[in-house]
C-alpha cells in the first residue's frame, strides 16, 4: 500500500499572487501543442500557416476554459449552478469537463475555419494529435492536487489519498495520464505522420480518447453527488459512449470516401 505524497498545490506564491500547479499543468498543455503543432507545419503536415497556429492556440484555449467550465455546470451540477448562477465564474473553486472542453475546442476550430477559410476536418485532424500531451498534464495535476482518485482496490500499488478515507484506492489519475495522454499521443502521432483520408484522424483520436476513458472510468470513483447512473455506468462512461460511436461512424465514413476516390 503507497501514501499519496500530498503535494503542496502552490508552487510558490509572490505577495498574493500563488501559482498553483494545476495552471502550470494548463501552460504545459498549451505550449505543448504550440511547440508539438510549430513541429507538423516545418514537415509540411499541417493545413495551416505559423501565423495561423497562433490564432489556433488563442480559440483553443478559449474553447477549453469556456466549454470546459459549461461542461462541467451543465454535465454534473445543473441544479447547483442554477441556484448559484455567480458561482459558475469561480473557476478557481474547481470544476472542469473534458467533455465540455471538447465541445469548446470544437466550436472554435470551426470559428478559425470559418475565419481562415479552411476545411474543418482537415483542421481537426492536425489538432487531434496535439492534445494528448496536454491531457496527460491535466491528469498529472490532478494527481498532485490529491483530487478525483479512484475505487478502493487491493492491487500492491493502491493508494491512500487524503480525504478519500483510510482504504487504499487506484491511482485512476496515473492510469488516466498514460492512456488518454502518452499513449493516444504515440497513437495519433504515429498514424498522422503520413496522409491519411480526411477524417480519419480525428475518428482515431474520438474511438481512441472514448475508450481509454471508458476503460479507465472502472477504476476511477464516481463523484459522490453523481454516483453510478443507468447500467451501472458512470457520467463519464456515458460521455464518452457518444465519442466512440461517433468516432466509429467517421473511420469508416473515411474509409468509404477513401476507395471511392476524389
Amino acid at each position: 500500500m503507497l501514501i499519496h505524497p500530498n503535494f503542496d498545490p502552490v508552487v510558490f506564491s509572490l505577495g498574493p499572487l500563488a501559482v498553483r500547479w494545476y495552471g502550470l499543468m494548463y501552460l504545459l498543455a498549451f505550449a505543448s501543442f504550440w511547440w508539438l503543432g510549430t513541429r507538423r507545419i516545418m514537415a509540411n503536415l499541417a493545413p495551416i500557416t505559423r501565423e495561423q497556429l497562433d490564432d489556433l492556440l488563442f480559440g483553443g484555449i478559449v474553447g477549453v476554459i469556456l466549454g470546459g467550465r459549461l461542461g462541467y455546470v451543465l454535465f454534473y451540477k445543473p441544479g447547483y449552478y442554477l441556484s448559484h448562477p455567480l458561482e459558475i465564474l469561480a473557476i478557481w473553486q474547481g470544476g472542469m469537463s473534458f467533455h465540455g472542453g471538447f465541445l469548446g475546442v470544437l466550436a472554435a476550430m470551426a470559428f478559425v475555419a470559418w475565419r481562415q477559410r479552411l476545411n474543418w476536418w482537415d483542421l481537426m485532424d492536425y489538432v487531434a494529435p496535439l492534445v494528448p500531451i496536454g491531457l496527460a498534464a491535466g491528469r498529472l495535476g490532478n494527481f498532485i492536487n490529491g483530487e478525483l482518485w479512484g475505487r478502493v482496490t487491493d492491487v500492491p500499488w493502491g493508494m491512500v489519498f487524503r480525504g478519500a478515507g483510510p482504504l487504499p484506492r487506484h491511482p485512476s489519475q496515473l492510469y488516466e495520464m498514460v492512456l488518454e495522454g502518452l499513449a493516444l499521443f504515440a497513437l495519433l502521432w504515429w498514424f498522422s505522420s503520413r496522409p491519411r483520408p480526411r477524417m480519419q484522424v480525428s475518428a482515431l483520436f474520438l474511438i481512441g480518447y472514448g475508450a481509454a476513458r471508458f476503460i479507465c472510468e472502472f477504476a476511477r470513483e464516481p463523484d459522490s453527488f453523481l454516483g453510478f447512473l443507468a447500467l451501472g455506468l458512470s457520467m463519464g462512461q456515458w460521455l464518452s459512449a457518444p465519442m466512440i460511436a461517433a468516432g466509429i461512424y467517421l473511420w469508416h465514413r473515411a474509409s468509404r470516401r477513401s476507395r471511392a476516390g476524389p
